[in-house]
């Protein structure tokens, strides 16, 4: 996650300078700018929900997981429990 975060900072920091090098009016760097940030905040907002979709799987996964180990685990008491009574 830091290495993403790194590039886009990266790629922030080069399209400002390369924004404010061009041979552009002011009106037209300031479109500019207003157009590249709601790209790159819509491509944030799909970075988010990708990673909550990951953790919301991973939690899912976690939570059958641990089901089936609770499963097991309640299986084997009563087996052992059975085995001790006899």
């Amino acid at each position: 996650m830091k290495k993403v975060l790194a590039i886009l900072g990266a790629a922030a920091a080069g399209f400002a300078a390369g924004v404010l090098t061009a041979p552009k009016s002011g009106k037209e760097t300031r479109a500019d700018l207003k157009k590249k940030t709601c790209a790159l905040k819509k491509e944030a907002e799909k970075k988010v929900e990708q990673a909550a979709a990951v953790a919301k799987d991973g939690v899912d996964s976690l939570k059958t997981g641990s089901q089936k180990v609770g499963d097991a685990l309640a299986k084997t008491a009563k087996s052992v429990k059975g085995s001790v009574e006899k």
